[in-house]
Order: C-alpha cells, then structure tokens, then sequence
C-alpha cells in the first residue's frame, strides 16, 4: 500500500512538475557577452528570451559616453576585426529600408536606441515578434548574427544605417 501511495505522489509531483513547466512558455533562452571595440572599454551582457512566439532581448551596458546609443543586429557573428567592422552591415534578410523595429519600414535588425546615464550604465529591453532563437525560418532566425552597440543615437531615417557612428561594442549570437 505504501508503494502505492508513494508512487501516486510521484506521478502527482511529476504531472505538476510538467504543467509548471510548459506553461511558463519559454522555447528559448540565450546569454550574449559584449567586448569593446574601436579603443572603447564599453561592456556589457544580455539575454535573448523566447517566449509564446515572441522574443523578448534585455541587456545591461557599462563605460558607454553618457547619452543615446543605437543597437542594431548584423548580419554576421563576427566580432573580430578591431572597429567590428567584420560583423557587416545591418540584418536585413526582407530587403527593407533602414527604420525603426515595428514601426513601418524596417531592417530586422533595426532594434533602435537607448540613453545611458551620467556614468555610462544602460539598458534596454524590446519584445518582438520579428525574431526567432533557432528556429531555422531564414528571415526571422537571429542566431548566427551579431549584436552591435554604436557611439551615437540612430536617426531612423538615414540609410542604409541610420548615421550612429563607430561601432563600440559587438557580440556575437551564438549557442
């Protein structure tokens, strides 16, 4: 009877375990490390979340000028020249004029800006539907990308890159 009994709290324990589980809705889940590029000493890390058909993308940054910066995706997960110029341009895998992430016409990289404090710190947060973590679909996948954080604030409107200076921080997005 004790067999029984434990063997039925188990299986209770494991049911619950598995719905608890699931319905949190994470598909999906990857850490990126950002290394300082063009003589900067900018670091910084994040987390890309998927979730429910969506990707949620936050990160933390450090010894950034005080004021704007744009982050945009690009379209290679190379960080290794100096300027991270190897990273190449803006993901753009539908052809589209550069702009602001799901606000008209924009790249899929076009992630947009964020300020930084007197000190340097920000963050930034955005939640799409645009973007997936692997799951092969050519014009949505974000791995095998890269993550560049530029000197100055994106200004939406000039193209191909929105005018946002030296590369200063790039990560690449990989598992």
């Amino acid at each position: 009877m004790k067999k029984i009994i434990l063997s039925i709290v188990l299986l209770i324990v494991v049911i619950i375990g598995c719905k608890t589980n699931s319905s949190n809705g994470v598909t999906n889940k990857l850490n990126v490390t950002f290394e300082p590029k063009s003589d900067s000493k900018v670091s910084g890390k994040g987390t890309f979340t998927e979730k429910n058909g969506e990707v949620t993308f936050v990160a933390n940054f450090k010894k950034l000028k005080p004021g704007i910066h744009a982050i945009h995706i690009h379209e290679k997960s190379d960080c290794s020249a100096a300027d991270g110029s190897s990273a190449g341009g803006h993901w753009n895998p539908t052809f589209k004029k550069h702009g602001k992430l799901s606000e008209g016409e924009s790249h899929k990289g076009d992630i947009g800006n964020f300020t930084t404090d007197e000190y340097g710190n920000g963050t930034i947060m955005i939640t799409t539907k645009e973007w997936c973590i692997g799951c092969g679909d050519a014009t949505k996948d974000i791995l095998g990308k890269s993550l560049i954080v530029h000197q100055g604030p994106d200004d939406y409107v000039s193209q191909p890159a929105g005018n946002s200076g030296a590369r200063v921080a790039c990560s690449a997005i990989i598992k």
